[in-house]
């Protein structure tokens, strides 16, 4: 879709640039060792030809004078202590962005201090626990952040998207307004939020407000949802027009904070970088169709209706297959 005046005239689409920011030891044995590196490749991303990690993306973001959301996992904290995730507040608050509650429940038995009354075993999402364990989950990482120096903490998003209704009761239980779990492409359809309908747009559900992931049709027999790694710029930016075109509220993009390294996490993988960088000049540049927004302050939207998921030209889906495998050579 091409940028002209007809859609210039359109109103506003708020865009949210969303980072999921964690620490993974890739496996759970000897993590104690292995934690000072994990952090390092996580978080710094350091490669032979600079830092290509979470300081890197705040960086451009401001370049580009561009708010974006920072999800940040705490519950590793209360294994490893609490001078790492001070430090990854201090870099976001520090930048002028918004740092915002993530959980991924898969360290809730590894903390030194049982964090639940009895916590044993892996459970990978969220919605395995009960509606009360989720609401002290939630009430301890609002504190974990807080404590690291966070301030408004008003959304949520569950790891892997794997929450449920009762992660909403519990969300609204805590005080938090915003959620931004719902991924139809994932486990939205079976959370339990509004069911037999897939989200694709803001709306309330049990006293919280659901910003769900973009999600989209790109010819295939699946939906795929909005992220630097999955799509190509030119999907990116097509879509966004074609949101606004229609008055879409809310388009929802995910990043990690890890997003710009290739696989191994041992040199930045070129095509996502500048991938990262067209989008945040093309979102400067058309400041006037697109707001790259937040949370804080923000005036919540509710859909009266949850319209078909956007569908981007085959043709674009090709492109971008042949350009995702290119980038294999640099894993």
């Amino acid at each position: 879709m091409l940028n002209h005046p007809a859609i210039k005239e359109l109103s506003m689409l708020d865009v949210f640039f969303t980072v999921d920011v964690e620490i993974w030891c890739d496996g759970w044995k000897n993590i104690d060792a292995k934690f000072p590196a994990a952090y390092s490749r996580y978080i710094l991303g350091p490669t032979p030809a600079g830092a290509f990690g979470l300081p890197y993306q705040l960086q451009v973001l401001n370049d580009h004078n561009l708010a974006g959301v920072f999800f940040i996992e705490p519950l590793f904290s209360a294994r490893f202590g609490a001078q790492a995730l001070s430090d990854i507040v201090g870099m976001v608050a520090g930048a002028g962005q918004e740092a915002q509650l993530h959980l991924h429940t898969e360290w809730v038995d590894e903390a030194r201090r049982p964090l639940l009354p009895a916590a044993c075993g892996k459970r990978q999402h969220l919605r395995y626990f009960s509606r009360a364990e989720q609401a002290i989950l939630i009430e301890a990482g609002v504190g974990m952040l807080r404590d690291a120096g966070a301030t408004q903490i008003n959304a949520f998003r569950a790891g892997n998207f794997g929450f449920n209704r009762d992660t909403l009761l519990a969300l609204a239980d805590n005080g938090l307004a915003f959620d931004s779990s719902y991924n139809a492409s994932i486990l939205g359809p079976d959370s339990g939020v509004m069911p037999g309908v897939p989200m694709t747009e803001p709306a309330a559900c049990d006293g919280v407000h659901e910003y769900p992931m973009l999600v989209f049709n790109d010819g295939t027999r699946a939906l795929r949802h909005a992220q630097l790694t999955s799509c190509s710029s030119d999907e990116i930016e097509g879509l966004l027009w074609q949101a606004l075109e229609q008055r879409r509220s809310a388009f929802v993009l995910l990043s990690h904070g890890f997003e710009l390294l290739n696989l191994a996490m041992n040199r930045a993988d070129p095509v996502v970088v500048k991938r990262f960088r067209k989008l945040c000049a093309f979102l400067d540049r058309n400041r006037d169709s697109f707001r790259a927004t937040g949370f804080h302050g923000l005036a919540p939207a509710n859909a009266a209706r949850q319209p078909a998921p956007l569908a981007s030209p085959r043709y674009r889906t090709g492109l971008r297959m042949m350009q995702q495998a290119y980038r294999r050579r640099y894993r």
